[in-house]
């Protein structure tokens, strides 16, 4: 079906329509944490490449990226319409990730990139193993987490 508008007037639609980020599934990941006793992460921190999750005591910027924008291996697909500008939009996106998650390592940080589909529940198992560098420690209770809430 033909689109309603010009080419311009489409441009000038799609140009006011702002995102609210990946709200969904911070939140999702969010619960996970609280789940599982996972204590000490901040969001909207200032830190480089702007980390959806950021635990500053163990200096660990944590990324929640969607299957569509970040071009996951399984779920990633090309739209067929203006292929092009999507292939050069998403090929940046994916260069940009290995840019911040570069910078960030050389800086001393710890990088962990969580699929949108990694937080389904059937995935939970996988997500957790990912997840287990920052799980609280079972070996000494009595100290609490090196994750606990940060100052």
């Amino acid at each position: 079906m033909p689109d309603v508008f010009s080419k311009a007037k489409r441009s000038e639609v799609m140009s006011t329509i702002r995102s609210s980020g990946n709200r969904d599934t911070e939140c999702a990941l969010a619960s996970v944490f609280r789940a599982e006793g996972i204590t000490g992460w901040r969001r909207n921190r200032p830190v480089f490449g702007r980390p959806d999750f950021v635990f500053r005591q163990s200096r660990t910027a944590v990324f929640v990226d969607g299957c569509f924008w970040h071009g996951c291996p399984i779920h990633g697909r090309l739209p067929a319409n203006n292929a092009e500008f999507w292939k050069l939009k998403l090929n940046a996106n994916r260069s940009r990730d290995k840019l911040v998650g570069r910078t960030l390592r050389a800086a001393g940080w710890r990088v962990l990139r969580i699929w949108e589909h990694e937080l389904r529940p059937k995935n939970r198992g996988t997500l957790l193993v990912k997840l287990r560098p920052l799980l609280p420690s079972q070996t000494s209770p009595s100290r609490g987490s090196k994750f606990d809430a940060d100052t």
